[in-house]
């Protein structure tokens, strides 16, 4: 038997390990030079310790101690804290500046299996203090550590929760758009975010805070993008925390940040505890952020003693690969096109968005096509998430429902339109008195598909308990052979289903072509959110049937 590591664990060899110790001594040194003291917190957390600070994953590495308690090894450095600072400093008066780099284990989960599911995080920790003073110490500070791992290629987006905070609670909106609303800033689903806004009237939203938060995503750039957020905001009482904002912008350009910072009201942590200033690190050789972190005035009093506070953190694995050697300076923009049914459309759009599709209409067998300015992958559907996610390309085409499958961590920036389908629930005609019985009896059904994910999110949805069989193809059979009670399939006219005895008993969702980047790719190149704008731009114009103007993506305009 071959002796490896498990899945998601690796050796540091001497060479490695010698750089990662200098890199770490580096920015732990410039953390102390700054006041900030060395902390440790243990491997294991309760879980529900974990579960009361935010909206996140728990370590894949759960078990019961000796107790019985339900134990997990730590994914995060900022809730044990939070929670070390409301229970053990409970009463000093403080405030506390602490530093660590600590081992976190988490569920690689999305589309990769190969990801490491143990990596170095390295952060700060300010306590007690509020206020555009502490939140530019903290990002100065944040900037000055990748800068110490040796980062020179880095942007940071910088923008406050607070303005869309206060937006979705003065719109006195229903609970479940409000929640889609969040759902789709921290997934950075652009897609969602402008049909939840453009269309609020099935939810009973007020229009005018419905238009304010759907413009509110849109807003990018230095200084003036907070004057435009407050034109915006300040009419519906909703400018909260902008002068805050601005004032630290002003800071960190005084600190000498100001070519780094681009105010951008689309980032959103995956964690839900932030209260006021958040910031991200963008590199464009990775696909995905550097780290971050913001202000989280609230967290510690879930555990106890309130105080407020500030913080970042950043993997040391993702700022050593920031720091090699990249080629990413001026090389064409690479784009994941998808073969088949969407092919044709996929490269007529391009086309018209303005880009050069030469050796597209007929690539043989090439894999890659090369034109000035461009480059195109072509993929199967729904691998082109994969090549994204993880940078091999920088934005790509593919069906929402390939997304939906993937998993996959990246920013949803256009509807094309095109490649219309729909996913449904079917089974055998005459059997809904067989299948509800042997529900009552099992307490579960039986589901054949090639999309599990989308399946499970279905029946989650519903409350219906099932079990997913993932075939590869002739999904019909599932039913016909008993393998199943009911499959979820792609159908569009739905005659192979009629043809098979089967019938339609429920909607899981409808899926159209989608352009998406990588969050890399889409905060640091303008050709990336050019070609999203023209891709737009097409899009609008099919249906109302005219053409399309476009720019010059392949320039950044």
């Amino acid at each position: 038997m071959e002796v490896v590591t498990p899945s998601g664990f690796r050796d540091v060899l001497t060479d490695e390990a010698s750089k990662r110790e200098r890199v770490l001594r580096n920015v732990q040194d410039g953390f102390a030079a700054r006041g900030y003291e060395l902390i440790e917190t243990p491997t294991l957390e309760h879980a529900r310790v974990m579960q009361m600070g935010a909206r996140m994953e728990l370590s894949s590495f759960k078990f019961f101690d000796g107790n019985g308690a339900l134990v997990t090894m730590r994914p995060d450095v900022t809730l044990q804290v939070a929670r070390m600072c409301a229970t053990r400093l409970k009463g000093r008066p403080g405030p506390f500046r602490f530093r660590y780099s600590q081992r976190i284990f988490r569920e690689t989960g999305g589309i990769s299996s190969a990801a490491e599911r143990e990596r170095t995080q390295v952060g700060v920790e300010c306590i007690g203090e509020s206020g555009p003073q502490a939140d530019a110490e903290v990002i100065e500070l944040f900037a000055r550590s990748l800068e110490a791992s040796g980062v020179v290629d880095f942007s940071i987006s910088l923008a406050t929760v607070s303005v869309l905070r206060s937006m979705l609670a003065n719109s006195r909106a229903p609970r479940l758009w409000i929640d889609r609303v969040l759902e789709a800033f921290h997934s950075s689903d652009f897609v969602a975010i402008e049909q939840l806004t453009a269309f609020p009237d099935p939810y009973e939203v007020a229009p005018v805070f419905a238009r304010a938060i759907g413009s509110l995503a849109s807003i990018r750039g230095g200084r003036e993008a907070i004057d435009e957020v407050r034109e915006l905001a300040e009419p519906l009482g909703c400018s909260d925390g902008l002068d805050d904002l601005q004032e630290t912008f002003d800071l960190l350009v005084e600190a000498g940040l100001g070519a780094r910072l681009v105010v951008d009201f689309s980032v959103m942590s995956a964690f839900d505890y932030y209260t006021g200033a958040v910031f991200e690190a963008f590199c464009p050789s990775l696909g995905s952020s550097l780290g971050g972190g913001g202000r989280y005035d609230d967290l510690l009093a879930v555990y106890g003693d309130s105080r407020p506070a500030a913080g970042f953190a950043f993997f040391l694995e993702d700022a050593l690969s920031a720091s090699a050697p990249s080629a990413s300076g001026g090389r064409p923009l690479r784009i994941a096109v998808p073969k088949g049914s969407l092919y044709e459309e996929s490269v007529a759009a391009l086309a018209e968005a303005g880009l050069d599709v030469t050796g597209l209409d007929d690539p043989g067998r090439a894999l890659i096509v090369k034109n000035p300015g461009v480059e195109y992958i072509i993929v199967r559907p729904t691998d082109a998430p994969v090549f994204v996610e993880l940078g091999a390309a920088d934005c790509g085409i593919c069906g929402a429902d390939s997304l939906i499958e993937s998993e996959a961590s990246v920013v949803k920036l256009a509807d094309l339109r095109f490649g219309s389908c729909r996913f449904v629930v079917a089974q055998l005609a005459g059997s809904e008195e067989a299948l509800a019985a042997r529900y009552r009896r099992h307490g579960s059904l039986r589901v054949a598909t090639k999309y599990p994910s989308i399946a499970a999110a279905h029946f989650a949805r519903a409350g219906t308990q099932v079990e997913i069989v993932k075939l590869h193809g002739n999904i019909e059979l599932g039913p016909l052979t008993g393998l199943s009670e009911c499959i979820v399939d792609i159908t569009a006219t739905g005659a192979t289903l009629k043809e098979n005895n089967l019938v339609v008993t429920d909607e899981v969702l409808s899926s159209t072509a989608r352009f998406f980047a990588n969050d890399g790719a889409f905060r640091t190149d303008g050709r990336v959110r050019g070609l999203a704008a023209d891709l737009s731009r097409v899009a609008c114009a099919r249906e109302l049937g005219v053409t399309a103007g476009s720019t010059d993506v392949r320039k950044g305009e």
